[in-house]
């Protein structure tokens, strides 16, 4: 993969220092940006990732030494290079002790300048492209891949990670998109039953009757088309973990035959009198409100308090904006890997843009955005007209129906005139979804 342009601090009270040495750097291909103390640096590097600081040791206020210890708790990656006139031995260790890469003295040899800037370059693609690569190979997510600058996600997070280490049914509550099967994965992944297999079955996307067959199994002719015994999802995932995806859609009947396994950890494949035993961890997810459904008889009151053991509510992708430049970060790491494209981020305004859209398909939906994005934008930098994102623009109608005709049609837009998948998306069904279309005069394709 070829490498992202890498972005350069240059900390220096002198201006002519900062001016020659940015000047040399900028030529070499480099982003470079400078801030005259070491205040003003760390605003820099608070706001933005960097990947090699260049800070003077000797500076009015904060020293190289201070700067070289902040900017190493705020961006533990970042390689920092002292600059001095004073090139003793003692100064050299301690700095080097504190984190710096190394040190360069005044006055420069610009070769010299650029051999260094090289080598800590390539050093840093190889780490990069390693754990880029030892995500893809790893395959499962693990906590540590789940990163968050958010209080609410965070706590989430601390209560998956203590899930994980039990046996105990998981129930994981969270809109459409918010990463429910990630979350799952995470779990099984530092779980002790995490050499066993992890099965994933989404409960909607399958008619009654294929559905119990997925679950449970079939014996051969145990109905049309039954041509050979086949296990079910219960079986393969033996040992492991099962993730029973929208879990709120399945049928009274269903419900019925998932609380007798739950309960007595056994079955019967379809058309077979011969009981099967398992010992399979449950996580399963819904973006449905299963107490409301239990209130309305639409879910066994007693399914719902074996499935809510631990109950983990995954927060919508409005409500953490915080985590936008993680998750940005994350999922082009993967993309670029995935479409063999490397990019270097988004710019100011792109990020800006997706600051302000409301993700009405949550994680999903950055991803696809970010996706097309890095297949039209023309360069390393994805532009704010790349994301295919609505202008923002001052409402000027604040009423209750005018925010709701709005956000139907964003997520109409979303899902491609897709009913079904715009009501999974609003947590409603698709009558009252029709009924809103109707009401608001809007256009669906199916």
């Amino acid at each position: 993969m070829s490498q992202l342009t890498p972005r350069i601090l240059i900390v220096d009270d002198e201006e002519i220092v900062r001016e020659s040495l940015s000047g040399w750097l900028e030529k070499d291909g480099y982003r470079v940006d400078t801030a005259p103390d070491g205040a003003t640096a760390l605003d820099k590097v608070k706001q933005e990732p960097w990947s090699i600081v260049l800070v003077d040791l000797k500076m009015p206020g904060m020293d190289g030494l201070q700067v070289l210890e902040a900017v190493r708790k705020l961006q533990p990656d970042v390689s920092i290079v002292m600059i001095t006139a004073y090139a003793t031995v003692e100064t050299a260790v301690k700095a080097i002790k504190l984190g710096a890469y190394d040190y360069i003295v005044k006055p420069f040899d610009p070769e010299e300048l650029t051999l260094m800037i090289q080598k800590i370059v390539r050093q840093q693609e190889t780490v990069r492209e390693n754990a880029i690569l030892r995500k893809a190979l790893r395959g499962p997510y693990t906590f540590h891949d789940l990163v968050s600058a958010s209080p609410s996600m965070r706590t989430v997070l601390e209560l998956a990670r203590s899930a994980a280490q039990t046996s105990s049914t998981v129930l994981i509550l969270g809109e459409s998109g918010t990463g429910k099967e990630i979350l799952a994965r995470a779990i099984h992944a530092e779980s002790p039953r995490h050499e066993g297999p992890f099965v994933a079955v989404s409960c909607a996307a399958l008619p009654d009757t294929l559905l119990e067959s997925e679950l449970f199994g079939h014996e051969k002719g145990a109905f049309t088309g039954a041509l050979a015994r086949h296990k079910g999802t219960f079986e393969t995932a033996n040992g492991g973990t099962l993730f029973l995806d929208e879990i709120g859609d399945i049928s009274p009947k269903l419900q019925l035959d998932l609380l007798r396994v739950l309960e007595d950890r056994r079955f019967c494949r379809v058309g077979s009198t011969e009981t099967v035993e398992i010992d399979v961890r449950i996580v399963a997810a819904t973006n449905r409100d299963l107490k409301t459904a239990v209130e309305d008889g639409r879910f066994r009151e007693d399914l719902f308090y074996r499935l809510h053991v631990i109950p983990i509510t995954v927060p919508p992708l409005r409500d953490r904006r915080e985590d936008l430049p993680l998750l940005v970060e994350t999922l082009l790491d993967r993309l670029s890997l995935e479409l063999k494209r490397p990019m270097d981020g988004v710019s100011r305004e792109a990020m800006g843009r997706l600051m302000e859209y409301p993700f009405p398909g949550n994680v999903r939906e950055l991803r696809n955005i970010l996706e097309r994005a890095m297949v039209v934008a023309a360069g390393p930098v994805i532009e704010a007209g790349d994301l295919n994102l609505p202008a923002a623009s001052a409402r000027t109608d604040d009423s209750l129906e005018s925010v709701e005709r709005e956000h139907i049609t964003h997520v109409l837009e979303h899902a491609g005139g897709n009913v079904s998948q715009a009501a999974r998306i609003l947590d409603i069904d698709r009558a009252t979804l029709y009924n809103k279309i109707r009401k608001y005069h809007l256009r669906a394709t199916c």
